[in-house]
């Protein structure tokens, strides 16, 4: 359930790549003893399709355990997880000694584009070094470089916005399952109603956008077989009255 961008970089930097099961730091613990040599834990602060969180408590014990370095994409956990909006590391109060190397898209919650990572000078004067998906990628405009650190200032100074984020969710999970929607375990914007089969989930995307709602039917592969699903995003900018459209729309699904 990792980002696909984690699967393809561990495939093109030639190490040996091992898969731990979902959420699981028994299993990473096992696969980690097993190695040999240098090692790295990638994983996902925030799963994109799920909307849970990873154990990053837990990760960063076991890397430290195993002499790991641990990697953490930080995609959808910036801006919306912590007090300050810093993410899925201010979130569970961990810093960069327990996770050396920190990466994160500019395209979610600050909405402009781009991406970056974040660690020690060596580790960041290395990257640009001798990274050759970065040396040979043309530099981000000074227009959209500009837009970025207005989107951090307001990420830092509105804190409100979060705060309204996280109400809008709590409304939603709390009419979901008072109509009984197979909800994910996710306490994140990304709100997975999970329909099983691909025809369902194609329909159920049929009914909500029949009604004016635009929820986009997730299916393999991008998501384990059996496990179709709509696959809803709150924003700051949602308000209550959308929320409760949308529970309308939901009560009303084909079965």
């Amino acid at each position: 359930l990792d980002h696909a961008s984690l699967i393809d970089g561990a495939r093109l930097s030639g190490a040996r790549l091992r898969r731990f099961r979902h959420n699981d730091p028994v299993h990473a613990g096992r696969l980690l003893a097993e190695a040999k040599g240098e090692k790295l834990l990638a994983v996902d602060g925030v799963f994109s399709m799920d909307g849970d969180l990873a154990p990053l408590p837990e990760l960063a014990r076991l890397c430290a355990e195993r002499e790991a370095w641990l990697m953490v994409d930080d995609a959808h956990g910036l801006g919306v997880l912590g007090e300050g909006g810093g993410g899925s590391l201010e979130h569970w109060g961990l810093g960069q000694g327990e996770v050396p190397i920190l990466m994160g898209t500019l395209g979610k919650a600050l909405g402009t584009a781009g991406a970056f990572v974040a660690g020690s000078e060596a580790l960041v004067e290395t990257l640009v070094q001798q990274a050759r998906s970065y040396l040979f990628t043309t530099a981000a405009p000074p227009a959209l470089a500009e837009a970025t650190l207005r989107s951090l200032e307001i990420v830092r100074e509105e804190p409100w916005r979060r705060r309204h984020l996280e109400a809008l969710v709590a409304r939603f999970r709390e009419g979901g399952r008072a109509l009984g929607l197979p909800l994910g375990d996710s306490a994140t914007p990304i709100q997975p109603v999970i329909a099983g089969g691909n025809e369902r989930a194609l329909a159920w995307s049929r009914h909500l956008e029949a009604q004016g709602i635009l929820v986009v039917a997730i299916r393999p592969p991008t998501v384990p077989e059996g496990t179709a699903r709509l696959r809803i995003t709150f924003t700051a900018a949602h308000e209550e009255h959308h929320v409760d459209r949308l529970l309308e729309a939901l009560e009303g699904l084909p079965r």
